[in-house]
């Protein structure tokens, strides 16, 4: 008897403590689940003046989303306390350890960090019904499309639904006012020697730089010793370029703006063609599903997230415009006004090693940026977002941010093996004569130091950069899924120019 009395209390007793538990860890979790326990600890600045005007809080509903409707799981799910247990530990440590004033909230706000943070499952649990009454016709597209494509999330469309206000949630995508300007220009630039020159577009107040760029040989790619090599960066091969113009910059706002303004059409469809209304028949980009420069601001930032196709469209109706022949510059030619000259894996003094964030211990000891930082801008420097083209200072030829701030468009076609095709001295090679993406330079301001070596290399990936575009057809003017991709534009020399003699004349000057 007196065993199992023993038992029996034992029994009772641990029944007991685990029941206090199980209370206990629930108080615990109601008491730190609400808002207020939230704001308490959580580091973001803004996270609560945001949520607090967005429409989770701020509805014509009345019901209200708390943060753990969004950042945890639903609580039917397991993973709901291991979920609460991993962020409670990081927004902790966080608050006791990290610096708040060296986070770059921006960055961790963006779909591809967001995605940690957010739950698909709790999106569900609330919006239950993807085709509620009173759905526009746009979000109907939408979501037909999510159903059918498992790698869209959620956030793909609705990333600013949780800590954006009304008005930045329903902002335009692209409105595009006609500045205003005391000067319109009314002629191009007229060019009759081979020098810098200032492009000005005929019946707009914009203009821009191109450099003239002197001819002569380099070895494409890079060599097998280069630190942080790709295996598409060779053979190296010899080439010789001829005299061209470059853009000192990357194609602006500014100047993408004014081909917008003048070929765009509210209301057409990507399959209509152009009509005899379009200027000299080209037909300019459809207005994009969301706003292609990301709120970060237009102006003289370089212009992004249009297809290659739209690049190419824009330097057609450039030329037409001026009467010069401006088009994408080739493989060959990007690197060679890169290089301006030199040999080595950048064009200013450098080790890759030194400068890249690869490796664990980079990430502990922070590399030595000052030299890069003067001449590019890419991820450490960029604070996840384009720059404006002051900042950095050109390279030996005068251009300003070509391996950095975004990559850029080329007209070849990309093949790993483009340079093994080559034998002797090839002058101005095209690449392949076919292929199924385009070659892309340089590196952005989401690349490591490895990226924006002269000679590394990219390509387009146009399925995946339009993964979420819910759109049927596809739009062929605005990529839905790469926000770090530009152009700028080369202008062909005109046989008449004594392009030798200055061409001479300005190497010169340059050396």
């Amino acid at each position: 008897m007196k065993r199992n009395t023993l038992i029996r209390i034992v029994f009772l007793f641990g029944m007991f403590t685990a029941l206090l538990l199980i209370a206990m860890i629930k108080i615990a979790i109601v008491k730190t689940s609400t808002n207020e326990f939230c704001e308490s600890c959580h580091v973001h600045p803004k996270a609560t003046q945001s949520w607090k005007s967005s429409p989770h809080k701020d509805n014509a509903h009345g019901v209200s989303i708390n943060c753990v409707d969004c950042h945890l799981p639903p609580k039917e799910h397991f993973s709901f306390y291991t979920a609460k247990a991993m962020t409670g530990a990081r927004d902790l440590y966080g608050k006791l350890f990290k610096d708040v004033d060296e986070i770059n909230w921006d960055e961790k706000s963006k779909l591809e960090n967001a995605v940690h943070f957010t739950y698909e499952a709790s999106c569900k649990k609330c919006h239950t019904s993807l085709f509620p009454v009173g759905l526009s016709q746009k979000g109907e597209d939408a979501h037909l499309y999510y159903q059918r494509h498992k790698e869209v999330n959620c956030l793909n469309c609705h990333i600013r639904v949780g800590h954006f206000t009304h008005e930045e949630q329903h902002a335009e995508p692209f409105k595009v006012e006609k500045k205003k300007s005391s000067t319109i220009y009314t002629t191009p630039a007229k060019v009759t020697e081979f020098i810098d020159y200032t492009e000005t577009i005929p019946g707009t107040a914009v203009s821009f730089e191109m450099i003239a760029i002197p001819g002569g040989e380099f070895k494409i790619g890079s060599p097998e010793s280069e630190p942080l090599r790709r295996d598409d960066e060779g053979p190296q091969a010899s080439v010789k370029v001829s005299p061209f113009w470059m853009g000192k910059i990357e194609v602006t706002w500014d100047e993408y703006e004014a081909f917008y303004a003048e070929t765009s059409r509210e209301g057409r469809t990507d399959t209509q063609k152009a009509t005899d209304a379009d200027v000299d028949g080209i037909t300019g980009p459809t207005p994009p599903y969301e706003p292609p420069d990301q709120n970060w601001g237009r102006g003289n930032r370089p212009a992004i997230t249009m297809t290659f196709h739209a690049a190419e469209v824009y330097c057609q109706w450039l030329s037409q415009k001026t009467g010069k022949k401006y088009r994408l510059p080739t493989e060959a030619e990007w690197e060679y006004a890169c290089r301006a000259g030199t040999n080595t894996p950048y064009f200013f003094q450098g080790d890759p090693h030194k400068f890249t964030s690869q490796g664990l211990l980079k990430k502990i000891f922070k590399p030595d940026t000052t030299t890069i930082n003067s001449y590019v801008i890419y991820a450490l420097n960029s604070s996840g977002r384009s720059q404006e083209p002051s900042t950095i200072k050109p390279n030996p030829f005068g251009l300003i941010n070509l391996p950095g701030n975004v990559r850029e468009f080329c007209s070849d076609w990309y093949a790993p093996d483009a340079y093994a095709r080559y034998s002797g001295l090839i002058v101005d090679p095209t690449g392949p004569e076919s292929g199924e993406e385009h070659v892309v330079r340089g590196g952005s301001y989401l690349s490591d130091a490895a990226d924006v070596r002269c000679a590394s290399r990219g390509r387009t990936d146009h399925t995946k950069w339009m993964m979420t575009d819910p759109q049927s057809p596809k739009s062929i003017w605005w990529y839905s899924d790469v926000k770090d991709v530009g152009f700028r534009v080369i202008c062909e020399t005109d046989n008449s120019l004594a392009i030798n003699k200055s061409n001479q004349r300005r190497s010169h000057e340059k050396k």
